[in-house]
C-alpha cells in the first residue's frame, strides 16, 4: 500500500515562509538569471525570515549498506525538513521531478519544492513535492 502522509504542522508553517520568499525573490529578479543567483537571494530571504538554511548540502547514497559520497547536493535545505531544488530553464522536464523525489528519498524527508525561476508567473514555476511512503 502506498500512502502519502502530509508533512507536519511545523513543516507546513515553514513551507508557507518558503512560498512567500519564492514569490518575493521572483518579483525582485527578472526571469533568466542563473540558478546560483536565485539560490543566493532565496537563501538570504529565508534566513531573514528566521529559518535555518544550508546551501549545497551533500547527500550520500547508501548502497548495500555502504555510504557513497557521489557529489549529490541539495540546493537548499530548510531547517533540516524541506528541500528546495532551484532551476532556471525554459521548462521543467520529468527528470527534474525525478531528481527532487530521489533527493527526498535519500534524505528521508517528506517535503520539497521544485522551483523554476525562469517563468513570467512564479505560480507556474513553483511545485510542491511530497514523498510518498
Amino acid at each position: 500500500m502506498n500512502i502519502t502522509k502530509e508533512p507536519s504542522i511545523e513543516c507546513d508553517r515553514i513551507a508557507k515562509k518558503v512560498v512567500q520568499a519564492v514569490f518575493d525573490v521572483h518579483m525582485a529578479l527578472d526571469p533568466g538569471l542563473l540558478e546560483s543567483i536565485c539560490e543566493e537571494c532565496l537563501s538570504r530571504d529565508l534566513v531573514d525570515a528566521g529559518l535555518k538554511v544550508t546551501r549545497q548540502t551533500p547527500i550520500p547514497v547508501i548502497y548495500k549498506g555502504k555510504r557513497m559520497d557521489l557529489g549529490f547536493r541539495l540546493d537548499l535545505l530548510i531547517k533540516e525538513q524541506i528541500i528546495i531544488e532551484i532551476k532556471s530553464t525554459d521548462s521543467l522536464a520529468p527528470i527534474h521531478y525525478a531528481q527532487i523525489i530521489s533527493y527526498l528519498k535519500l534524505s528521508n524527508l517528506k517535503l520539497g519544492f521544485l522551483v523554476n525561476f525562469n517563468v513570467t508567473k512564479i505560480k507556474n514555476g513553483l511545485h510542491r513535492v511530497i514523498r510518498s511512503t
